[in-house]
């Protein structure tokens, strides 16, 4: 393992909603995204989900309210909380999470990748 750099691995892809993985710690995935707009409303029964902004504004919808992160931000969605993203242009995201929590929980939707397709940069 060698060191990461983050905003160079940002440079690297051009796709939204479609999670990056950098690497692995104690079977957590850290994985950086970018997004624009509303991903989908699903959930994680057995996973919390961290989310950390670098660019940019993520609202996290939850049922009961909406949780804004700007830069420098970070928050934790509880397992079994119902969510959904939404990003302003461009928005720049880390998020840690178990290697078992699927991108959109038990929803399959055409945004949803697949734990085995989800690329290592």
């Amino acid at each position: 393992m060698s060191k990461i750099n983050i905003s160079e691995k940002f440079s690297l892809f051009t796709d939204e909603w479609t999670p990056k993985v950098l690497a692995e710690s104690n079977g957590q995935l850290v994985k950086i995204a970018k997004g624009s707009g509303e991903l989908v409303w699903h959930k994680h029964d057995n996973e919390d989900e961290l989310f950390i902004v670098f660019k940019g504004q993520l609202t996290l919808q939850l049922r009961t309210e909406n949780i804004e992160l700007g830069a420098g931000e970070m928050y934790v969605v509880p397992k079994g909380v119902e969510h959904c993203p939404i990003a302003t242009p461009d928005t720049h995201f880390m998020m840690i999470e178990p290697a078992s929590t699927a991108h959109t929980g038990e929803l399959e939707t055409e945004m949803t990748v697949s734990k085995d397709a989800q690329d290592w940069i």
